[in-house]
C-alpha cells in the first residue's frame, strides 16, 4: 500500500475519507477512459485525412514539375527562370488555434496573394501559367497536411499523458483506496466485536456481583 493509503487512520471518518477518494479515482478513470476513446478516434480520422492530403499532395508536385519541364523545353530554361524571377508573390498564412477534447491544435488558413505580371501574355506559354496554379495548389496542400501532422502529434502527445493517468488509477490509486477501504472496515469491525465482548463481560460481572450480595436485614 502506498503512504496515501496507510496515511489514512482507522476510524470512521478514515473509513469516509477512503471511501470517498476511491469514488473519485474510479470516476477519473472512467471519464479518462472515454478521453482515450475519442482521442484513438479523432487520431485515426486525422491520419487518415493527413494521408489523403499526403496523396493529393505528392500527385500534384508531379503534375507541377512535369508542367515545369514542358515549360522549359518551350520557353527554354533561362527564360523560364527569368520570368520565374521577374514577379514577386507572397503567401498569406493565418494560424488560428482550435480546440479538441482540450487539447489545441492549429487551423491554417492559406492565400496566396496576387501579384501584376511584368511580362505580357503573349510572352509566355499557357503551360507556364498552369505550371504557376500547379504550384499554388501545391502550397495550400502543404499547409493543410502541416494541419493535420501537427494535429495528429499533439493529440498523440495528449493520448500518451492520458494513458500514463490511467495506468496511475489503475494500478496505484484505486488499488490503494481499495485496501484502504477494506482495512479500515476489518480494522473497525474487530474494534465492534471487542466492545461488544468487553461489555458482555462486564454485564456477567455486574450480574455475578448482583446475584452474589447478600440481601440486606430487615431488623
Amino acid at each position: 500500500m502506498s503512504s496515501a493509503g496507510r496515511a489514512i487512520p482507522n476510524t470512521r471518518a478514515g473509513l469516509l475519507t477512503a471511501r470517498q477518494r476511491l469514488a473519485v479515482a474510479r470516476r477519473g478513470f472512467e471519464l479518462l477512459d472515454r478521453k482515450r476513446e475519442v482521442l484513438i478516434g479523432e487520431i485515426l480520422a486525422m491520419v487518415e485525412e493527413a494521408e489523403a492530403v499526403r496523396h493529393e499532395a505528392s500527385e500534384r508536385f508531379g503534375e507541377a514539375y512535369q508542367r515545369l519541364d514542358v515549360a522549359r523545353a518551350v520557353m527554354g530554361t533561362e527564360r523560364v527562370r527569368r520570368l520565374a524571377l521577374s514577379g514577386q508573390r507572397s503567401v498569406d498564412v493565418e494560424i488560428t488555434p482550435r480546440s479538441v477534447m482540450g487539447v489545441v491544435v492549429p487551423m491554417v488558413r492559406y492565400d496566396v496573394l496576387k501579384a501584376d505580371l511584368t511580362y505580357g501574355s503573349g510572352t509566355t506559354s499557357v503551360v507556364l501559367d498552369q505550371a504557376q496554379l500547379d504550384w499554388d495548389a501545391v502550397l495550400e496542400l502543404i499547409g493543410r497536411l502541416a494541419e493535420k501532422v501537427t494535429t495528429v502529434w499533439r493529440l498523440a502527445l495528449e493520448l500518451r499523458r492520458t494513458q500514463r493517468r490511467l495506468n496511475a488509477l489503475e494500478h496505484l490509486y484505486i488499488p490503494t483506496y481499495t485496501e484502504a477501504v477494506t482495512r479500515i472496515e476489518q480494522a473497525l469491525e474487530e474494534r465492534e466485536r471487542e466492545e461488544f465482548f468487553r461489555a458482555k463481560r462486564a454485564k456477567a460481572k455486574l450480574q455475578a456481583r448482583r446475584g452474589g450480595a447478600s440481601p440486606s436485614d430487615p431488623t
